[in-house]
């Protein structure tokens, strides 16, 4: 058993405010895994201190950026050390299926180096000219925003956590990083990697926490950006907090995404890319292809294929390398996806595979059966509202045109797809559909490239160079 039992706060490992230790269950089994300290109020204090001092008296954000640079270089070469590690952890914690964690550990230090190439590549001070005539010169500078707060969900912790730490850190700023409980035990774990990396006191604190104390990290004075990976719901609020307090702040958030399957699609290579694009960490991915859209020419043709697909995925234990889907983090979250499996019959949709029951011999855990809906229309319940599980719907349409209208009738705009053999026509359609991100015939994507959503799916972008410009601020300097 795994125990943390203190709280890393500026670098140092600190005792906690509450002396109860949270219990971290297997969702495979509810067996006890691990106990780790929870944050409260106190140590949010405690925290934002350390990152203010760190920022406003500290060496951080006053060293030269290759000197940052080169403590996050070294900060990368000890993760990828210890992946293995990590990915265990996590799948044992969360229940994503051993092998996305093994791929997302080993996919990290590769997001890392896009970072460090664009921190790299950036003028951090230029000189502009000055309008003709005018004495003097214009000096522009990038500056780090401050102190940051980054607060992250639980269905990809170190993905959602170093997407924000690093560019932070490689702009100059402090971070307090507040974590779902869930994750308690490997993101705690971070704070090792970063003691042994070198960084200056007070720059990072890991704060494992609940909803209440979430809130109280966000809106405390002692922040300057709000940097928020999570519901569309309480994106919202954030959203507000930082409006009435001018807090910058990025959001990525929900997502429906659709993939759109055209009347010349390869649906054998639909499937095997829908299994990942669509099923990925068992589901819980703001990014999953969930809508999935069909020529009415090739409709039943593509739902067979689908329901091939969604029957073979295997369905158990999250450390058996044989499994594709775990089960889901927690009973609640659970019964939230059971119970939209259950509204999807009486709304008229057809059930094609799977349904609201636990998998057989699964009752012990927070399974879900994958679960195929066809003959779905766009205004269902289960077409509008992100499930956040194995589920997929599956929609008619005529033409292009109508599928354009369809996968960009919905709240969200994260990401989606098309599947098809023509290229100038994929590239027609992915000009046409608002969201951020978009795959032809599910080719993957860069961590230099900008990436979050349009309309519900949030504000500002991560990854690359975008990235990293959401932690720093513009100085001009006429002189």
């Amino acid at each position: 058993m795994i125990t943390y039992d203190k709280l890393y706060i500026g670098g140092q490992w600190t005792a906690p405010a509450k002396k109860e230790l949270l219990e971290v269950r297997s969702p495979h089994d509810r067996s006890l895994i691990g106990l780790a300290a929870e944050a409260t109020k106190p140590d949010v204090d405690l925290a934002v201190a350390a990152a203010r001092k760190a920022f406003d008296e500290g060496p951080w954000p006053r060293l030269a950026p290759a000197e940052r640079h080169g403590i996050v270089t070294r900060f990368n070469e000890l993760y990828a050390e210890r992946a293995e590690e990590i990915a265990d952890l996590t799948t044992v914690e969360n229940g994503s299926a051993r092998w996305f964690t093994g791929w997302t550990s080993a996919a990290l230090p590769q997001q890392t180096d896009a970072f460090l190439r664009a921190a790299a590549a950036l003028p951090w001070e230029e000189e502009l000219p000055q309008a003709e005539g005018a004495p003097g010169r214009i000096l522009v500078r990038r500056e780090p925003v401050g102190v940051v707060a980054a607060v992250i969900p639980w269905n990809a912790p170190h993905q959602s956590a170093l997407v924000k730490i690093i560019p932070a850190l490689l702009a100059g700023c402090t971070v307090v990083l507040k974590t779902s409980p869930e994750n308690a035990l490997v993101t705690l774990l971070l704070g090792e990697i970063l003691t042994a990396a070198g960084l200056p006191e007070g720059v990072v604190s890991i704060l494992p926490a609940d909803r209440e104390t979430s809130e109280y990290l966000i809106s405390h004075p002692g922040i300057d950006k709000i940097a928020f990976t999570g519901s569309t719901g309480a994106g919202r609020t954030i959203a507000a907090i930082a409006g009435r307090q001018l807090k910058r702040v990025s959001l990525e958030l929900g997502g429906k995404s659709a993939a759109i399957v055209l009347d010349d699609a390869d649906l054998d290579a639909m499937a095997e890319g829908l299994k990942f694009l669509s099923f990925a960490n068992n589901g819980e991915a703001c990014v999953a292809h969930t809508r999935i859209l069909v020529h009415r020419s090739r409709y039943d043709e593509a739902v067979a294929k689908l329901k091939d697909l969604v029957e073979s995925l295997t369905v158990g234990d999250p450390m058996d390398p044989e499994t594709f889907i775990g089960p889901m983090v927690r009973a609640d979250q659970q019964a939230r996806v059971r119970s939209y499996i259950e509204t999807g019959i009486p709304e008229g949709a057809r059930l094609v595979a799977g349904g609201p029951e636990v998998p057989a011999g699964l009752e012990d855990g927070y399974y879900v059966t994958p679960t195929l809906f066809a003959d779905v229309d766009n205004s269902m319940t289960i077409a509008q509202e992100e499930i956040f599980g194995p589920v997929l719907v599956v929609i008619p349409f005529d033409d292009d045109d109508h599928a354009v209208r369809i996968a960009n009738d919905s709240p969200y705009g994260l990401g989606g797809g098309v599947w098809t053999t023509d290229e100038s026509r994929a590239l027609e359609i992915a000009r046409k559909v608002r969201t951020g991100t978009f795959s032809v015939n599910g080719a993957p994507f860069s961590f230099d490239g900008p990436f979050g959503g349009f309309k519900n799916s949030g504000i500002g972008r991560e990854f690359g160079t975008v990235g990293l410009g959401q932690y720093i601020e513009y100085k001009t300097i006429a002189g």
